[in-house]
Order: structure tokens, then sequence, then C-alpha cells
């Protein structure tokens, strides 16, 4: 029996929705909100959605569940004048240069002001403004444009895993902020963007370089080049009111060439490259049955992440550079002959989906004798704003193809945009050498999907493989890998939801089906191309008999290969939590470097400093987190005074504790 609900006395079926804010939606109904997202968990914070519920009063459509019956209203006099109350609070404290402002087209505190049309603010400001934290090279932050929705936290914390940052303070000085307070670059973040992608306003935003490849295209002493990656050319219409997953590479070839591009080449043209490499590197381990499961290594985001919290997984990582530092290194080596252009004057320019490309280049592992191999990375949305800084009508453009030898590529290397796409590249390449059947049409439906973890036994179970994206589903899976509760041979892991294609530097995704869509399009995209396997690109095999001679050679390793190292999680060498007191404190230093953060050692200095503030004996200690650099087995590492504890237990530290605050009584 259908079950109904009634929303400005208009009956809604009620289809299992599980808020009134879903059953508003569907009954063409848009209630604001700021704090709401779908795939994060519910917050309530904001208040905007709120709407009267006969019988409760006023109630957060958002955390409210229907019931048969139910009837409300979503815009009386009431809640009307109280979202423009809480808007215009909102808008007392936020940094109103929307003229200046990165995300003013697409910022959900201007749009909502103009829908409640508001047209004066009646609040004065009461927070004091703070400095923009510049420090990374992938984001910027804006506390004075953040309206505490929290979905920044939320996402890096629940679909992340990571909480690098957080709500920090109380009351009316409550702030988002990275730990310690310290700049985005120097905590445990690895740049994936996420926080920008979900963030309403101009609180988080890519960081622009549009001003460095403006400035290049300029120069006379620059020869400018570009890399597009897969995932661009089925987003990048979105800006330019096309469909979202159109197909724009012919289109957006003939911009950039407009734009002052000398030659615009395909990061496919790489990722076909890096299959037949990791592809390789795979089948060598396997014969060898050593450094199993093969992690890939095309996501900078996972990269840094592993290098942070599983260091004991980095021999498993593929060697394989990204797809971008690929051709970076190759167009550095080969084009200045190619061109007859000096190597100092070219100037490499990327267009990614991925903020997380901005820091990846700067890494110095892929900088030679002061030459990096890819100069600036530039994201779908900053092409973008570039085409229309230029006045560029992108739709209008007749298409244009792209420049050849680096521009051509397989459907292997268009897929690496989408999540699972990488192992099935690397499948295709494989299948010969596995007995795996490919079907005509060359499509390993075992890997496809959007679920957050995929699993597939392929070779009469003889290669087993799973396919992750979002970094809370991988630290999931390492640790049932550390822990020696499951196996596999290759583990593909993207950091974002999809894969490249959901990119925090694609336009911002206002709905799932828009993300289905160019996940959708990147395969339609395979499916036209002329060849469909990464060995069957001729200029791949050209590249083999010219300059690396064959896949892992001393040259190859050389150019196309990388080692990664244990990093810290925050960048610091220690830092003291116990506030001021006599100089002459006892010094308790607990190391939350990876090793030991992962014995439980942030357990210990929070319960240490629980038990100094309860005792009162700020006055005779100074705790504190150091920040140790080193991969060890001791951890957690703990100092009291001179003497230093491995292998720490909190019952132990506390007893030790409480033995050298009796002797300062």
């Amino acid at each position: 029996m259908d079950k109904y609900i009634y929303i400005n006395d208009r009956p809604v079926l009620w289809e299992g929705e599980t808020n009134i804010l879903a059953l508003a939606r569907k009954a063409h109904i848009e209630i604001p909100t700021f704090c709401y997202h779908s795939e994060l968990s519910i917050y309530g914070a904001c208040r905007l959605c709120m709407v009267e519920l006969e019988g409760r009063g006023l109630v957060t459509s958002c955390s409210t569940e229907p019931f048969e019956g139910m009837r409300i209203k979503t815009h009386t006099d009431q809640i009307l004048k109280l979202r423009k109350t809480i808007v215009e609070m909102l808008l007392a404290n936020h940094d109103q240069e929307c003229t200046k402002c990165s995300r003013a087209s697409d910022c959900k505190l201007r749009d909502i002001s103009n829908r409640l049309s508001i047209d004066k603010v009646r609040f004065r400001q009461t927070r004091e403004r703070k400095p923009k934290d510049l420090g990374s090279e992938s984001l910027v932050r804006d506390p004075n444009k953040c309206v505490l929705c929290g979905d920044c936290v939320r996402f890096c914390d629940e679909i992340q895993g990571i909480g690098a940052i957080d709500f920090a303070a109380r009351g009316q000085n409550v702030n988002v902020a990275a730990a310690y307070g310290k700049s985005l670059s120097q905590v445990d973040c690895v740049n994936c963007g996420q926080c920008a992608a979900v963030c309403p306003t101009g609180a988080i935003t890519v960081k622009s370089h549009i001003p460095q490849v403006w400035d290049a295209i300029h120069s006379n002493d620059r020869y400018v080049v570009a890399q597009i990656a897969p995932a661009v050319r089925v987003a990048l219409g979105e800006m330019f009111n096309l469909p979202a997953g159109d197909i724009t590479t012919g289109k957006m070839v003939a911009a950039m060439r407009i734009l002052g591009f000398e030659k615009v080449f395909d990061t496919a043209f790489s990722a076909d490259l890096t299959v037949i490499e990791e592809a390789n590197e795979f089948i060598s381990r396997k014969a060898k049955g050593e450094k199993l499961p093969i992690f890939t290594s095309c996501c900078p985001a996972w990269v840094k992440y592993a290098e942070q919290s599983y260091p004991q997984l980095l021999g498993n990582l593929s060697s394989c550079r990204s797809p971008q530092q690929m051709f970076g290194a190759i167009a550095k080596e080969r084009l200045p002959e190619l061109l007859k252009v000096e190597k100092e004057k070219l100037f490499i320019v990327s267009i990614m989906p991925c903020t997380a490309k901005k820091y990846e280049c700067k890494r110095p592992e892929f900088t030679h004798e002061g030459i990096a191999d890819v100069d600036v990375v530039l994201t779908t949305q900053e092409l973008g704003r570039m085409i229309k800084e230029a006045g560029i009508d992108l739709g209008g453009l007749e298409p244009e193809s792209m420049d050849l030898p680096m521009g051509f590529a397989t459907g292997a290397g268009v897929i690496f945009g989408n999540s699972g796409g990488v192992s099935e590249a690397v499948l295709r390449y494989a299948a010969d050498k596995f007995d795996i059947p490919v079907p005509e049409s060359i499509v390993l439906q075992e890997v496809r999907g959007s679920s957050g973890l995929r699993e597939a036994s392929l070779a009469d179970g003889n290669l087993k493989m799973a396919v992750v994206h979002g970094l809370r589903n991988a630290q999931e899976l390492c640790d049932k890998i550390v822990n020696g509760e499951t196996h596999y041979d290759i583990v593909e892991v993207m950091a974002c939801p999809g894969g490249c294609t959901g990119g925090a530097g694609q336009p911002i995704v206002q709905s799932q089906k828009q993300r289905k869509d160019r996940t959708t399009s990147i395969y339609h995209a395979d499916k036209t191309m002329p060849m469909h396997r990464a060995q069957d690109n001729p200029f791949i095999t050209e590249l083999y008999d010219a300059l690396l001679d064959k896949p892992n050679s001393h040259k190859a390793h050389e150019l196309l290969h990388t080692a990664y190292k244990h990093r810290k999680r925050i960048d610091d060498d220690e830092l003291s939590l116990s506030g001021t007191g006599s100089e002459d404190r006892c010094k308790v230093r607990v190391c939350v470097g990876t090793s030991c953060y992962l014995r439980g050692s942030q357990d210990i200095l929070a319960k240490t400093l629980q038990m100094v503030e309860e005792n009162a004996w700020g006055n005779r200690f100074d705790i504190g987190a150091t920040f140790c650099s080193e991969q060890c087995d001791k951890g957690p590492t703990i100092s009291i005074g001179d003497k230093v504890i491995h292998h720490a237990k909190l019952a132990e530290i506390k007893e030790l504790i409480s033995k050298e605050a009796s002797v300062r009584d």
C-alpha cells in the first residue's frame, strides 16, 4: 500500500527516503542547506533546512525521518525570516569580496543569498580577520570565508580517513584548522582537494597557477606545450553549459592552440607507457613471488598517504612514475631534438583533474639539474577560466586533433580516468600471459563498478586483484593486508570518488549522476578508439626502439621509475601542548611520527595531558609531541626528562609521571 506525506498540502509518495529533505527535492522543492551532503553523515548544524512539522514545530529536514501522514510546510513566514537571519549572520563575518573569489560563479552562500533576496546585512562583524593559508602547493585556505558547515572536516575524516583538518577552539572562536594550527603543507594533508570540492564557499579553493602559464605563453623565451589527462575531456564542457560527460577533446585542443600553446599532447599516451612498464614490473614480481601485492602508483594523493601511514608497504608500491611524470620525463628528453628547441626553454604544462598533481610535479625527485620534468599543473577548472578569460567560445569551435607522436593513445590509456581503469588496462596487456579470456569488446567487467572496494579473481584463481577509491577504503584494505587477513596480487588505489573523473580539479559536482555521466563517457571514448591495448600503440613501440630499448630497462628505470620514502605526518621537530609554566618543568615528549602513531602514541599523549590537567600538575610538566622521521619498530617512544621509553604502555607512563610528580612536591 502506498504511503504519502504532505508537503505544503500536496501529497508526495514516500518510497523509502530517509529524510524530509530528500522528499522535498523529489517534490521539486529546493530547501537550502550548507552542511548537508549526500555522501557524508548527517550534521544538522547550519539550520537553514528548517521546516515546520505539524504537531512538532520547527525541525531540521536533513535529520528528520518521514512518517506516513506527516504534514510539513517549507516556506512559512517564520521559516523565511529565520533563513534570512541565519544567512545574514553568516554574511556578517564572511569576506564579501565576491568579485575576486574563484568560487564566485558557484558559491552556495551567494546563491542562497540571492534566492532569499537579501540586500543588506543587519549584523556587525564579530570575528577578527585571520591570515590565509598559502603554504600548500595545491590548495588555499581562507578562514574568513568559512561558514562552519563542516563538510570539509567530515569528508577528510569519513571518506579519506585522514582528519587533516578539524574544528578547533570553542564558542564564537570556533574555527576549522589544520593540526596544531599549522599550514596544510605541514600536516598529513595528501592534497586530494576534496575539501575544496565540497566547500560551499571559497573557504578552501584550488591554488591557481594561471598567471605562471600566461607568463610563459607571452614570453619570447619559452616554448609552451601541454599534456591533457583523460578525465579532463569529459568534464571541461560543463564550464560552458555543455552536458555532463560531453567529450570535448577536439574543441579543447583548438581552444588551447588559440590560447598560445605550441603543441598539445595526450597524457593517455604516457598512460599507455605506464601500462607496459607497470605490467612488466608486476609479471616479474609474480614470477618471483615477491613484493606482492603490487600497488598502483598513479595517484599522488595515495602515494603520499602511503608514505605517511603505511611505510611498511612502500616496497609494494609500483616504482613506476605516474603518467603525468612519465610524460614530463620523456618530453624533456625527446622534444628538444624533435622541436629544435633548447631543453631549458621547453615549458611543460599539465592539464589535470587533480589538485594533488600540483604537489606531485614539485617533488624533488622530479627535478634534475634545476629543470623540472613538469613545470606547471593546471586543473580542469583553471583551463576553463583561461579559455573564458581569452573570450573563446568553446562550444562554437571546430575540433582539432592532438599533435604527434605523443598525442596518440589507445583506449587503455584513456580509461585511466576511471576507478578500475588502470587495472583493466594492465589486464588487457597481461591477458595472454595469464590465459585470461578477453572478450571481443575488450571490456573486462570484473574491475568496473562504482563501489568503494571491488574484488576480482581471474585466471582460475591465480590472479586476485582489488580496486579501491577513497582513502578510508584503502586504509581498511591495507590494514587487512598488513595483518595477513587477505591476499591480492594487484591493488589499484585512487583517492578521489570514482577515480580521476571525480577529481577536485574538475568542475564542482552537483549530483552523483554528473559524475556517473563522466565515467560512462570515458568508457565510450575507449570504444571509439582504433586501438584498445597499450602494446598496440605504434608510437610507444617506436619510443622503445629509439630510446628505452625494452620495458624495465636501465634507461626506462632512469626516466620512468622512482622510489618512495617514509615521511613525517607533521612537519616539525616538537610542539609543546601544555602551555606556559615554570622553566624547570619536567619535559615529557611523546613521538607521534607515523610508526609511533600507528602503535597508539596519540592515545597516550591525550591521556597524559588529561592526567596532568586533572591533577593540576601544569607547573611540574611540559607535555609535548615530537615528530620523529625515522621508520622504526620501537614505538610508541616517549621521553620523560632524560629517560627514554620504547614500546611504551599507558599504565607505565602514568606510573612514571606520578613518581616524578611526587619527587617534585
